[in-house]
């Protein structure tokens, strides 16, 4: 067994408990409250799901500490991803709920 010491001497990929945190936190907030992905008419947003679970995606693949080995799926995947997804989810749901 290595040590965390060791393991990050050698480069290897570790966990990001942020960005799982994060991703589990868009499951289960999604999964309890399902209007969250809806408009403000209570129809599908479905812009604002892909981005939303693009986010969780990112967040459960850079959360456990996952490299993807193909570099646009390590872009696609990486917590800048997420954190991309996130604000443009964010001002997405802003711009047509007329927050803004």
């Amino acid at each position: 067994m290595s040590t965390e010491a060791e393991t990050a001497a050698t480069g290897a990929p570790r966990m990001h408990l942020p960005s799982l945190g994060v991703g589990l936190f868009i499951m289960l907030a999604g999964t309890l409250y399902p209007p969250l992905f809806a408009n403000a008419q209570g129809r599908a947003d479905h812009g604002l799901a892909t981005l939303l679970f693009w986010a969780m995606a990112a967040g459960f693949v850079r959360g456990v500490g996952f490299v993807p080995r193909a570099a646009w799926a390590r872009w696609l995947l990486s917590g800048g991803a997420q954190l991309l997804a996130l604000s443009l989810a964010l001002g997405l749901a802003a711009w047509r709920r007329g927050w803004v």
